[in-house]
């Protein structure tokens, strides 16, 4: 059984700061299916449409019939561990330092046999398991295996530490502590252990409900941070940044109607003020420091949180230019992800559909609590994968746009939802 993580010591800040090493990152295209799917936190194989055949390592044609036609279907992962051996050399760098390292080779019950990492709970083959697809470091799937039944400590493994940015011990900023939502991702980042709990708050003076309760909390400290304004957020990464693990930026701007509802440009001016510029001017401060710090283990940077919305996949008339806003920060998100993996730090996007807050009043149910957002945030932390949608909106709209973006385009632009 998995034993509670021990808090990490602080880092030595007289020893030099080590330099990243990454997993190995070399992937054919076919394989990339593998990772698309992990990073959504799903398990996904290569299915003949022809055959039916399951089969693994990815192929560009059937291993039974060389039919081409081959789709990612999710797997429930279950099978027999068949053998077990430990790693005690690695002429890889990432693995030399992590060694010993233990494997596994395991049969699923849908048929393909595969080699996994092995979670620590696991004991000596043959023994029932379930495998499923993680992100490593370096952003490409790796297949682990975990024990059959959920045990205690599970998340506490070195290996899903090594793979995740589980906020146990962590020290987080939350970049808007004013909104319901922050106010309930901070007390979930407290709830899952964190150690510090920077609210970022842009205009103290203004008075907001359950603020003064939060703050009340020994891990939460309000800051001064104000995403329009570059010399708040550079005063702020001046004092914070060499300490931050996780970033999370949930401020937004958001209004509704479209182009000809409301005339000139200040509306839409301010919500790319915050949601795109202030995502711009966050990671050019922040995003340095974090990138420094990848390589302190325990007590290193490990993920950097964006809270954009489904309306970024297709654009929702009623909320026009909101949607645009969050079109562009998804945008720069990708190329922030770009940045950030080659220090592996993990980028996580989330698409929630209406949230039950202010600017939702008139839209009809179902809406996301805050609340159901915040735990969602925390488990895409703990389970490391890098999009999130949360919410029955969010999936249906994902499931439609997937089917179909324009099909998707032209329900919405007829009022449909």
């Amino acid at each position: 059984m998995s034993m509670p993580m021990m808090r990490p010591r602080r880092k030595n800040p007289v020893l030099r700061t080590r330099t990243i090493n990454l997993p190995p990152v070399a992937r054919g295209r076919t394989a990339l299916g593998l990772t698309s799917a992990a990073a959504e936190g799903r398990f996904a194989l290569q299915v003949c449409a022809d055959c039916q055949a399951v089969q693994y390592p990815p192929r560009e044609a059937c291993h039974r019939c060389l039919s081409a036609k081959l789709v990612w279907r999710g797997q429930p992962g279950e099978g027999e561990l068949l053998a077990v051996t430990t790693l005690r050399h690695s002429n890889d760098l990432f693995f030399r330092e992590r060694l010993p390292w233990r494997v596994g080779l395991v049969r699923l019950d849908s048929g393909p046999s595969l080699i996994v990492h092995l979670h620590g709970d696991i004991g000596e083959a043959p023994a029932r398991v379930r495998v499923g697809a993680r992100l490593d470091r370096a952003g490409q799937a790796v297949l682990i295996a975990f024990p059959e039944l959920e045990q205690a400590h599970m998340a506490d493994d070195p290996i899903l530490r090594e793979m995740a940015s589980d906020p146990k011990f962590r020290k987080v900023l939350v970049t808007d502590g004013k909104t319901a939502v922050g106010q309930a991702i901070a007390r979930a980042l407290v709830k899952a252990g964190a150690d510090i709990v920077w609210v970022g708050v842009a205009e103290p003076w203004k008075k907001t409900g359950g603020l003064e309760p939060l703050l009340a909390l020994p891990q939460i400290t309000q800051v001064p941070l104000d995403l329009t304004n570059s010399r708040s957020v550079q005063a702020l990464a001046g004092e914070l940044a060499g300490k931050v693990d996780i970033v999370i930026n949930n401020a937004e701007v958001h209004r509704a109607f479209g182009i000809s509802a409301r005339r000139g440009t200040d509306v839409a001016r301010d919500e790319m003020e915050v949601n795109y510029f202030g995502l711009l001017r966050l990671s050019q401060a922040f995003g340095p420091a974090l990138r420094a710090r990848a390589a302190d283990g325990d007590a290193g940077a490990t993920a950097w949180v964006n809270l954009l919305s489904i309306y970024a996949l297709s654009n929702f008339p009623p909320h026009g230019t909101f949607s645009a806003s969050k079109a562009a920060a998804l945008s720069l998100s990708q190329c922030l992800r770009s940045e950030m993996r080659q220090a592996g730090i993990r980028v996580i996007n989330l698409f929630p559909g209406p949230i039950d807050d202010e600017w939702n009043q008139n839209v009809q149910p179902p809406k996301l609590a805050p609340a159901a957002l915040a735990s969602a945030l925390v488990k895409a932390l703990r389970d490391g994968v890098e999009d999130v949608y949360p919410g029955d909106v969010a999936q249906e709209w994902l499931e439609r746009w997937r089917e179909d973006p324009k099909v998707l385009e032209r329900e919405l632009a007829l009022g449909g939802s």
